[in-house]
């Protein structure tokens, strides 16, 4: 009778000592089925990751605002800060206690015009400028950038941050901002282009992405 001999050959029998000896891994959830891994319905759920989530450098990470669905996702990034920019309650301060995640709201309505009173803009200067601030601090990192939709005000976070930090031209910064807007706000525009707040930067805390 001829041999068949391989290496990755499942033994007939429901035996899971057999078939780890042949060098086959079985996920802890699985069981042996006539040696057949039969999977039961705990399986790890998907992750699902905010409204609007991307990269937009090396551990900085820009979204709308999460909920519930997608705080494994969040967990798996192993954040250390999230900054919000926006005017709804902290909806998930109770998840934000389960992690050691530095939670910053910085309150900022919505930039379109006529709608926006003095007083609101000047707030709106005072948390950029502070959320800003923070991302000149690798320490920081990884970190969340977040709004309601992750379109208007994160936007303009990060068109502030591509002119600021990064020497990006308005027209690059322009197109990014379109691309999550999906319309132009002339007022945000306008904004990025003509605000430059003053900031400092530690040397020892300098991020990689910051311009000489």
């Amino acid at each position: 009778m001829a041999r068949v001999s391989e290496a990755n050959t499942i033994p007939t029998s429901p035996d899971r000592d057999a078939y780890h000896d042949n060098g086959l891994k079985l996920p802890a959830d699985g069981q042996l089925d006539n040696g057949v891994p039969v999977f039961t319905a705990n399986a790890r759920p998907p992750l699902v990751p905010p409204l609007n989530f991307s990269l937009v450098e090396d551990r900085i990470y820009r979204s709308g605002f999460p909920n519930p669905l997608n705080y494994p996702f969040l967990k798996q990034l192993g954040l250390k800060t999230i900054i919000y920019l926006g005017d709804l309650g902290q909806e998930y301060n109770a998840w934000i206690g389960t992690t050691n995640i530095q939670f910053h709201h910085l309150v900022m309505e919505s930039s379109q015009e006529p709608f926006t009173s003095l007083q609101e803009q000047q707030q709106a200067r005072d948390s950029l400028r502070t959320a800003l601030q923070l991302m000149l601090d690798k320490n920081n990192f990884p970190m969340l950038i977040h709004s309601n939709k992750g379109k208007h005000r994160i936007g303009v976070l990060v068109g502030l941050m591509r002119k600021i930090f990064q020497g990006w031209c308005m027209s690059g910064i322009f197109e990014e901002y379109e691309k999550f807007a999906l319309g132009k706000s002339e007022f945000d525009l306008e904004f990025m282009e003509l605000w430059q707040p003053e900031l400092w930067v530690s040397q020892d805390s300098r991020p990689e992405f910051l311009r000489s």
